[in-house]
Protein backbone atom coordinates (compact mmCIF):
# COMPACT_ATOMS: atom_id res chain seq x y z
CA UNK A 1 0.00 0.00 0.00
CA UNK A 2 1.42 3.25 -1.19
CA UNK A 3 -0.71 5.67 1.01
CA UNK A 4 -0.57 4.50 4.77
CA UNK A 5 -3.58 4.00 6.24
CA UNK A 6 -4.48 4.85 9.68
CA UNK A 7 -4.54 1.98 12.27
CA UNK A 8 -5.95 1.69 15.49
CA UNK A 9 -6.41 -1.26 18.37
CA UNK A 10 -8.48 -1.80 21.04
CA UNK A 11 -6.46 -4.45 23.60
CA UNK A 12 -9.21 -6.09 25.88
CA UNK A 13 -8.73 -8.56 28.39
CA UNK A 14 -5.46 -8.62 30.58
CA UNK A 15 -2.41 -7.25 30.67
CA UNK A 16 -0.80 -9.90 28.94
CA UNK A 17 -2.88 -9.01 25.93
CA UNK A 18 -1.55 -5.27 26.02
CA UNK A 19 1.89 -6.61 25.90
CA UNK A 20 0.80 -8.63 22.42
CA UNK A 21 -0.79 -5.35 21.60
CA UNK A 22 2.15 -3.28 22.47
CA UNK A 23 4.40 -5.46 20.28
CA UNK A 24 2.20 -5.66 17.34
CA UNK A 25 1.90 -1.73 17.25
CA UNK A 26 6.25 -1.61 17.51
CA UNK A 27 6.61 -3.76 14.31
CA UNK A 28 4.25 -2.28 12.91
CA UNK A 29 4.69 1.23 12.88
CA UNK A 30 6.33 2.26 10.38
CA UNK A 31 3.69 0.05 7.73
CA UNK A 32 0.62 2.61 9.01
CA UNK A 33 -0.37 6.11 11.02
CA UNK A 34 -1.59 4.74 14.18
CA UNK A 35 -4.17 6.61 15.62
CA UNK A 36 -6.03 6.60 18.77
CA UNK A 37 -9.58 8.18 17.02
CA UNK A 38 -12.00 5.76 16.08
CA UNK A 39 -13.41 8.34 13.42
CA UNK A 40 -10.05 8.42 11.94
CA UNK A 41 -9.63 5.18 11.83
CA UNK A 42 -9.34 2.52 8.57
CA UNK A 43 -8.05 -0.31 9.87
CA UNK A 44 -9.45 -1.37 13.60
CA UNK A 45 -7.59 -4.06 15.21
CA UNK A 46 -9.42 -6.03 17.89
CA UNK A 47 -6.93 -7.80 20.31
CA UNK A 48 -9.31 -10.05 21.94
CA UNK A 49 -9.74 -12.31 25.58
CA UNK A 50 -11.43 -15.43 25.17
CA UNK A 51 -11.07 -16.57 29.29
CA UNK A 52 -14.18 -15.88 30.11
CA UNK A 53 -18.23 -16.06 27.88
CA UNK A 54 -18.54 -12.33 29.91
CA UNK A 55 -15.20 -10.98 27.65
CA UNK A 56 -16.45 -13.03 24.66
CA UNK A 57 -19.47 -11.47 24.07
CA UNK A 58 -17.95 -8.22 24.89
CA UNK A 59 -15.51 -8.30 21.98
CA UNK A 60 -18.78 -9.33 19.95
CA UNK A 61 -20.46 -6.48 20.36
CA UNK A 62 -17.29 -4.24 20.19
CA UNK A 63 -17.00 -5.51 16.41
CA UNK A 64 -20.91 -5.05 15.98
CA UNK A 65 -20.92 -1.26 17.21
CA UNK A 66 -17.88 -0.61 15.28
CA UNK A 67 -18.79 -2.22 11.99
CA UNK A 68 -21.54 0.19 11.65
CA UNK A 69 -18.69 3.20 11.08
CA UNK A 70 -18.06 1.64 7.53
CA UNK A 71 -20.62 3.96 6.88
CA UNK A 72 -20.75 6.81 8.98
CA UNK A 73 -16.88 7.33 9.05
CA UNK A 74 -13.29 5.89 7.71
CA UNK A 75 -13.39 2.33 8.91
CA UNK A 76 -12.67 0.10 5.98
CA UNK A 77 -10.88 -3.10 7.87
CA UNK A 78 -11.71 -5.09 10.99
CA UNK A 79 -9.38 -7.61 12.37
CA UNK A 80 -9.60 -9.67 15.17
CA UNK A 81 -6.38 -11.05 16.75
CA UNK A 82 -6.19 -13.13 19.86
CA UNK A 83 -7.86 -15.52 22.46
CA UNK A 84 -11.35 -15.29 20.50
CA UNK A 85 -9.99 -16.41 16.78
CA UNK A 86 -7.25 -18.73 18.64
CA UNK A 87 -10.25 -21.01 20.64
CA UNK A 88 -13.62 -20.62 18.33
CA UNK A 89 -12.28 -19.27 14.92
CA UNK A 90 -13.84 -22.96 13.35
CA UNK A 91 -17.05 -21.57 15.15
CA UNK A 92 -16.83 -18.39 14.11
CA UNK A 93 -15.69 -17.26 10.98
CA UNK A 94 -18.53 -18.04 8.47
CA UNK A 95 -20.82 -16.41 10.79
CA UNK A 96 -19.21 -13.88 12.11
CA UNK A 97 -19.03 -11.60 8.72
CA UNK A 98 -17.91 -8.12 10.28
CA UNK A 99 -14.66 -9.35 10.69
CA UNK A 100 -12.24 -9.02 7.93
CA UNK A 101 -9.10 -10.91 9.03
CA UNK A 102 -9.02 -13.20 12.03
CA UNK A 103 -5.11 -14.39 13.87
CA UNK A 104 -4.31 -16.00 16.74
CA UNK A 105 -2.27 -15.16 19.70
CA UNK A 106 0.75 -16.38 18.17
CA UNK A 107 0.48 -14.83 14.53
CA UNK A 108 0.93 -11.41 14.88
CA UNK A 109 4.02 -11.92 11.93
CA UNK A 110 1.45 -12.47 9.64
CA UNK A 111 -0.42 -8.84 10.16
CA UNK A 112 0.61 -7.48 6.99
CA UNK A 113 0.08 -10.58 5.14
CA UNK A 114 -3.33 -10.45 6.24
CA UNK A 115 -4.13 -6.88 5.62
CA UNK A 116 -2.70 -6.49 2.09
CA UNK A 117 -5.09 -10.06 1.67
CA UNK A 118 -8.12 -8.50 2.93
CA UNK A 119 -7.64 -5.65 0.43
CA UNK A 120 -7.65 -7.50 -1.85
CA UNK A 121 -11.20 -8.76 -1.17
CA UNK A 122 -10.65 -11.72 0.97
CA UNK A 123 -11.45 -13.04 4.17
CA UNK A 124 -8.83 -14.78 5.70
CA UNK A 125 -8.25 -16.96 8.65
CA UNK A 126 -4.52 -16.86 9.29
CA UNK A 127 -5.27 -18.67 13.05
CA UNK A 128 -1.92 -20.88 13.42
CA UNK A 129 0.10 -20.24 10.83
CA UNK A 130 2.55 -17.76 12.29
CA UNK A 131 4.81 -17.49 14.65
CA UNK A 132 5.14 -14.96 17.68
CA UNK A 133 6.75 -12.16 17.34
CA UNK A 134 10.81 -12.39 18.84
CA UNK A 135 11.68 -8.82 18.78
CA UNK A 136 12.03 -7.01 22.20
CA UNK A 137 10.75 -3.78 20.67
CA UNK A 138 7.27 -2.08 22.64
CA UNK A 139 5.23 0.69 21.23
CA UNK A 140 4.14 1.66 25.32
CA UNK A 141 0.67 2.14 25.77
CA UNK A 142 0.53 2.40 29.72
CA UNK A 143 1.27 5.94 30.54
CA UNK A 144 4.96 6.18 30.25
CA UNK A 145 6.02 5.75 33.83
CA UNK A 146 4.81 1.72 34.35
CA UNK A 147 4.97 -1.00 32.00
CA UNK A 148 4.21 -4.76 32.27
CA UNK A 149 7.13 -7.47 30.84
CA UNK A 150 5.35 -10.59 29.97
CA UNK A 151 8.23 -13.29 31.38
CA UNK A 152 6.16 -15.86 30.04
CA UNK A 153 3.57 -17.36 28.01
CA UNK A 154 0.66 -20.11 28.21
CA UNK A 155 -0.06 -22.94 31.35
CA UNK A 156 0.62 -26.51 32.87
CA UNK A 157 -1.54 -26.50 35.93
CA UNK A 158 -4.56 -26.88 33.79
CA UNK A 159 -7.37 -26.53 36.30
CA UNK A 160 -10.53 -27.71 35.41
CA UNK A 161 -12.45 -24.41 34.90
CA UNK A 162 -9.81 -22.86 32.61
CA UNK A 163 -9.16 -22.56 29.38
CA UNK A 164 -6.12 -21.10 28.71
CA UNK A 165 -4.09 -24.22 28.26
CA UNK A 166 -5.89 -24.53 25.12
CA UNK A 167 -5.60 -21.36 23.87
CA UNK A 168 -2.11 -20.62 24.83
CA UNK A 169 -0.66 -23.80 24.76
CA UNK A 170 2.00 -25.37 27.24
CA UNK A 171 4.07 -22.96 30.03
CA UNK A 172 7.01 -21.20 28.07
CA UNK A 173 9.65 -18.74 29.50
CA UNK A 174 11.35 -16.07 27.36
CA UNK A 175 14.73 -16.18 27.85
CA UNK A 176 16.80 -13.82 30.32
CA UNK A 177 18.36 -12.24 28.14
CA UNK A 178 15.47 -11.26 25.60
CA UNK A 179 13.70 -9.89 28.96
CA UNK A 180 16.45 -7.52 29.71
CA UNK A 181 17.17 -6.31 26.76
CA UNK A 182 12.70 -5.96 26.69
CA UNK A 183 13.24 -3.76 29.94
CA UNK A 184 16.17 -1.71 29.06
CA UNK A 185 14.26 -0.77 25.76
CA UNK A 186 11.43 0.37 27.82
CA UNK A 187 13.24 3.87 29.14
CA UNK A 188 13.23 5.45 32.65
CA UNK A 189 10.15 2.75 34.27
CA UNK A 190 8.97 3.93 37.97
CA UNK A 191 7.32 0.89 38.29
CA UNK A 192 8.11 -2.91 35.76
CA UNK A 193 5.17 -5.20 36.37
CA UNK A 194 6.38 -8.56 35.89
CA UNK A 195 3.10 -10.79 34.23
CA UNK A 196 2.70 -14.46 32.81
CA UNK A 197 0.21 -16.83 33.85
CA UNK A 198 2.11 -18.12 36.24
CA UNK A 199 5.45 -15.97 37.14
CA UNK A 200 6.43 -18.02 39.91
CA UNK A 201 6.65 -21.09 37.35
CA UNK A 202 9.28 -18.86 35.10
CA UNK A 203 12.16 -20.70 33.67
CA UNK A 204 11.54 -24.25 34.63
CA UNK A 205 11.06 -25.08 31.29
CA UNK A 206 13.89 -23.28 30.13
CA UNK A 207 16.69 -23.67 32.63
CA UNK A 208 15.34 -27.11 34.54
CA UNK A 209 14.69 -24.31 37.72
CA UNK A 210 12.73 -21.83 39.13
CA UNK A 211 14.24 -19.11 37.72
CA UNK A 212 12.32 -16.22 39.01
CA UNK A 213 14.45 -15.01 41.64
CA UNK A 214 17.40 -15.10 38.78
CA UNK A 215 15.50 -12.84 36.49
CA UNK A 216 14.44 -10.32 39.05
CA UNK A 217 18.35 -9.86 40.06
CA UNK A 218 19.10 -8.99 36.56
CA UNK A 219 16.45 -6.72 36.37
CA UNK A 220 16.89 -4.89 39.82
CA UNK A 221 20.72 -4.57 38.45
CA UNK A 222 19.30 -1.48 35.86
CA UNK A 223 19.50 1.64 36.30
CA UNK A 224 16.60 2.35 34.35
CA UNK A 225 14.09 0.60 36.88
CA UNK A 226 12.99 2.14 39.86
CA UNK A 227 10.81 -0.69 41.21
CA UNK A 228 9.54 -4.24 40.18
CA UNK A 229 6.02 -5.79 40.96
CA UNK A 230 5.09 -9.25 40.34
CA UNK A 231 1.52 -10.70 39.77
CA UNK A 232 0.10 -13.90 39.50
CA UNK A 233 1.92 -16.10 42.05
CA UNK A 234 0.92 -19.63 42.54
CA UNK A 235 0.96 -20.60 46.08
CA UNK A 236 2.85 -23.62 46.05
CA UNK A 237 5.52 -22.59 43.98
CA UNK A 238 6.50 -19.58 46.61
CA UNK A 239 9.85 -20.63 48.21
CA UNK A 240 12.29 -19.12 50.95
CA UNK A 241 14.18 -17.52 48.17
CA UNK A 242 11.32 -15.42 46.50
CA UNK A 243 10.23 -14.31 50.55
CA UNK A 244 14.17 -13.40 50.94
CA UNK A 245 14.05 -11.20 47.59
CA UNK A 246 10.95 -9.38 49.17
CA UNK A 247 12.61 -8.98 52.31
CA UNK A 248 16.30 -7.78 50.62
CA UNK A 249 15.52 -6.23 47.44
CA UNK A 250 14.71 -2.92 47.83
CA UNK A 251 13.81 -2.78 44.06
CA UNK A 252 11.09 -5.42 44.60
CA UNK A 253 7.48 -4.06 45.81
CA UNK A 254 6.37 -5.66 49.08
CA UNK A 255 3.38 -7.34 47.16
CA UNK A 256 2.14 -10.19 45.57
CA UNK A 257 -0.94 -11.34 43.62
CA UNK A 258 -1.65 -14.94 44.73
CA UNK A 259 -4.79 -15.95 42.53
CA UNK A 260 -6.17 -18.99 45.27
CA UNK A 261 -10.01 -19.36 43.87
CA UNK A 262 -11.39 -21.33 46.68
CA UNK A 263 -10.68 -22.48 50.26
CA UNK A 264 -12.68 -25.29 50.96
CA UNK A 265 -10.40 -28.37 50.33
CA UNK A 266 -13.14 -30.15 48.31
CA UNK A 267 -13.93 -27.81 45.81
CA UNK A 268 -10.32 -26.73 45.37
CA UNK A 269 -9.64 -31.03 44.43
CA UNK A 270 -12.15 -30.83 41.98
CA UNK A 271 -10.78 -27.43 40.59
CA UNK A 272 -7.29 -29.40 40.27
CA UNK A 273 -5.67 -26.99 42.62
CA UNK A 274 -2.91 -27.98 44.42
CA UNK A 275 -2.71 -27.47 48.27
CA UNK A 276 -5.39 -26.40 51.14
CA UNK A 277 -7.27 -23.92 52.82
CA UNK A 278 -5.01 -24.76 55.52
CA UNK A 279 -2.01 -24.82 53.23
CA UNK A 280 -2.73 -21.30 52.11
CA UNK A 281 -3.39 -19.50 55.47
CA UNK A 282 -0.06 -20.95 56.59
CA UNK A 283 1.58 -19.44 53.51
CA UNK A 284 -0.69 -15.77 53.89
CA UNK A 285 0.63 -15.98 57.50
CA UNK A 286 3.98 -16.73 57.17
CA UNK A 287 4.44 -14.12 54.12
CA UNK A 288 2.58 -11.43 56.61
CA UNK A 289 5.29 -12.58 59.47
CA UNK A 290 8.55 -12.62 57.62
CA UNK A 291 7.80 -9.51 54.81
CA UNK A 292 7.14 -6.22 57.08
CA UNK A 293 4.70 -4.32 55.17
CA UNK A 294 3.59 -6.81 52.77
CA UNK A 295 0.37 -6.56 50.93
CA UNK A 296 -1.53 -9.39 49.59
CA UNK A 297 -3.60 -10.09 46.98
CA UNK A 298 -5.95 -13.00 45.56
CA UNK A 299 -8.78 -13.81 43.30
CA UNK A 300 -11.87 -16.09 43.95
CA UNK A 301 -14.19 -17.97 42.14
CA UNK A 302 -18.04 -18.55 43.85
CA UNK A 303 -20.42 -20.93 42.41
CA UNK A 304 -18.13 -23.49 41.12
CA UNK A 305 -20.18 -26.87 39.98
CA UNK A 306 -20.60 -28.60 43.59
CA UNK A 307 -19.70 -25.83 45.55
CA UNK A 308 -22.19 -25.79 48.46
CA UNK A 309 -23.78 -23.82 51.43
CA UNK A 310 -20.70 -25.29 53.71
CA UNK A 311 -18.26 -24.86 50.87
CA UNK A 312 -19.28 -20.64 50.59
CA UNK A 313 -19.04 -20.70 54.57
CA UNK A 314 -15.31 -22.49 54.40
CA UNK A 315 -14.44 -19.50 51.55
CA UNK A 316 -16.09 -16.76 53.34
CA UNK A 317 -14.44 -17.40 56.84
CA UNK A 318 -11.16 -17.76 54.94
CA UNK A 319 -11.87 -14.24 53.09
CA UNK A 320 -11.99 -12.87 57.10
CA UNK A 321 -9.18 -14.58 58.29
CA UNK A 322 -6.81 -14.04 55.32
CA UNK A 323 -8.03 -10.34 55.49
CA UNK A 324 -6.35 -9.44 52.22
CA UNK A 325 -5.85 -5.84 51.12
CA UNK A 326 -7.79 -6.44 47.91
CA UNK A 327 -9.21 -9.34 46.53
CA UNK A 328 -11.78 -10.02 42.86
CA UNK A 329 -14.36 -12.13 42.85
CA UNK A 330 -16.13 -13.58 39.97
CA UNK A 331 -19.04 -16.15 39.57
CA UNK A 332 -18.01 -19.06 38.03
CA UNK A 333 -18.06 -19.50 34.11
CA UNK A 334 -18.94 -22.65 32.52
CA UNK A 335 -16.53 -22.90 29.85
CA UNK A 336 -16.80 -24.36 26.47
CA UNK A 337 -14.35 -27.88 26.36
CA UNK A 338 -13.12 -27.42 30.00
CA UNK A 339 -13.58 -30.31 32.76
CA UNK A 340 -15.58 -28.51 34.90
CA UNK A 341 -17.95 -27.10 32.04
CA UNK A 342 -19.40 -30.97 31.95
CA UNK A 343 -20.25 -31.81 35.56
CA UNK A 344 -23.41 -32.44 36.33
CA UNK A 345 -23.92 -30.09 39.65
CA UNK A 346 -23.83 -26.68 37.68
CA UNK A 347 -24.86 -23.71 40.18
CA UNK A 348 -27.81 -21.72 39.47
CA UNK A 349 -26.51 -18.21 38.37
CA UNK A 350 -28.70 -16.23 40.29
CA UNK A 351 -26.77 -17.87 43.43
CA UNK A 352 -23.47 -17.46 41.73
CA UNK A 353 -23.91 -13.63 41.40
CA UNK A 354 -25.46 -13.73 44.94
CA UNK A 355 -22.26 -15.42 46.61
CA UNK A 356 -20.41 -12.94 44.51
CA UNK A 357 -21.91 -10.13 46.13
CA UNK A 358 -21.68 -11.65 49.38
CA UNK A 359 -17.77 -11.44 48.80
CA UNK A 360 -17.41 -8.48 47.80
CA UNK A 361 -19.53 -6.88 50.17
CA UNK A 362 -16.74 -8.77 53.11
CA UNK A 363 -13.83 -7.84 51.54
CA UNK A 364 -15.22 -4.37 51.66
CA UNK A 365 -15.21 -3.99 55.34
CA UNK A 366 -11.74 -5.73 55.50
CA UNK A 367 -10.52 -3.09 52.90
CA UNK A 368 -11.70 -0.41 54.42
CA UNK A 369 -10.11 -2.02 57.78
CA UNK A 370 -6.70 -2.03 56.29
CA UNK A 371 -7.04 1.89 54.76
CA UNK A 372 -7.79 3.11 58.32
CA UNK A 373 -4.47 2.27 59.93
CA UNK A 374 -3.00 4.78 57.46
CA UNK A 375 -5.00 7.71 58.59
CA UNK A 376 -2.54 10.54 60.11
CA UNK A 377 0.01 8.44 58.46
CA UNK A 378 2.60 9.29 56.10
CA UNK A 379 3.50 6.61 53.42
CA UNK A 380 5.20 6.86 49.68
CA UNK A 381 2.98 7.26 46.53
CA UNK A 382 4.03 7.24 43.09
CA UNK A 383 2.08 10.02 41.21
CA UNK A 384 -0.21 8.41 38.39
CA UNK A 385 -1.16 11.71 37.08
CA UNK A 386 -4.15 14.23 37.87
CA UNK A 387 -7.87 13.80 38.41
CA UNK A 388 -9.57 16.65 36.65
CA UNK A 389 -12.97 15.99 38.13
CA UNK A 390 -11.72 15.31 41.99
CA UNK A 391 -8.63 18.77 41.25
CA UNK A 392 -6.12 16.73 42.41
CA UNK A 393 -3.23 14.17 41.97
CA UNK A 394 -4.00 10.67 42.12
CA UNK A 395 -1.30 7.83 42.38
CA UNK A 396 -1.00 4.69 44.00
CA UNK A 397 1.07 3.23 47.54
CA UNK A 398 2.95 -0.06 46.91
CA UNK A 399 -0.44 -1.92 48.23
CA UNK A 400 -1.88 -0.76 45.29
CA UNK A 401 -1.55 -1.89 41.59
CA UNK A 402 -2.39 0.02 38.70
CA UNK A 403 -6.12 -0.87 37.11
CA UNK A 404 -6.80 -3.60 39.53
CA UNK A 405 -6.40 -1.61 43.50
CA UNK A 406 -7.80 1.68 44.51
CA UNK A 407 -5.74 5.17 44.35
CA UNK A 408 -4.66 7.98 46.47
CA UNK A 409 -5.74 11.16 45.77
CA UNK A 410 -4.16 14.20 47.17
CA UNK A 411 -2.92 17.95 46.70
CA UNK A 412 0.02 19.74 47.16
CA UNK A 413 0.28 23.45 47.71
CA UNK A 414 0.30 25.63 44.54
CA UNK A 415 3.89 26.14 44.58
CA UNK A 416 4.92 22.95 44.51
CA UNK A 417 5.83 20.97 41.58
CA UNK A 418 4.66 17.10 41.08
CA UNK A 419 5.49 15.39 38.10
CA UNK A 420 4.16 11.72 36.77
CA UNK A 421 6.20 8.73 37.90
CA UNK A 422 7.80 10.68 40.75
CA UNK A 423 7.33 9.29 44.01
CA UNK A 424 6.28 11.25 47.21
CA UNK A 425 5.42 11.38 50.68
CA UNK A 426 2.05 11.78 51.17
CA UNK A 427 -0.05 11.99 54.56
CA UNK A 428 -2.86 10.25 54.94
CA UNK A 429 -6.10 12.26 55.61
CA UNK A 430 -9.02 9.86 55.47
CA UNK A 431 -9.61 6.66 53.50
CA UNK A 432 -13.32 5.30 51.74
CA UNK A 433 -13.21 1.20 51.62
CA UNK A 434 -10.80 1.36 48.37
CA UNK A 435 -8.83 4.44 48.44
CA UNK A 436 -7.11 6.90 50.26
CA UNK A 437 -7.10 10.51 50.16
CA UNK A 438 -4.22 12.82 51.88
CA UNK A 439 -1.60 15.98 50.90
CA UNK A 440 1.50 15.99 49.91
CA UNK A 441 4.43 16.43 52.41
Amino acid sequence: MKNKKTLGIISLGCDKNRVDSEKLLASIQNDYVITNDIYQTQILVINSCGFLQSAQEEAISMIMEYNQLREDAKLEKIILTGCIPQRFVNDIFDDLVEVDGFLGTYDYDLFNQTVNDCYKGLRVNNVGKGQALKSTQRTVTTPLHYAYLKIADGCDNHCTYCAIPAIRGKYHSTPIEQLVEEAEGLGEISELILVAQDVTRYGIDLYGKKSLCTLIKRLSALDNIASIRLLYCYPDMIDNELIDQLINNDKLVKYLDIPLQHASDKVLKVMNRKGSGNDYLQLINTLKQRVKGIALRSTFIAGFPGETEEDFEILKQFIKNAKFFNAGFFAYSQEEGTPAARLTNQIDNKVKKDRVKQLYALQKQISKENLSQFKGKQITVICDGIDYDKQCFVGRAQFQAPEIDGVVYFTASEDEMVQQGQFYQVKITSCTAYDLKGRKI
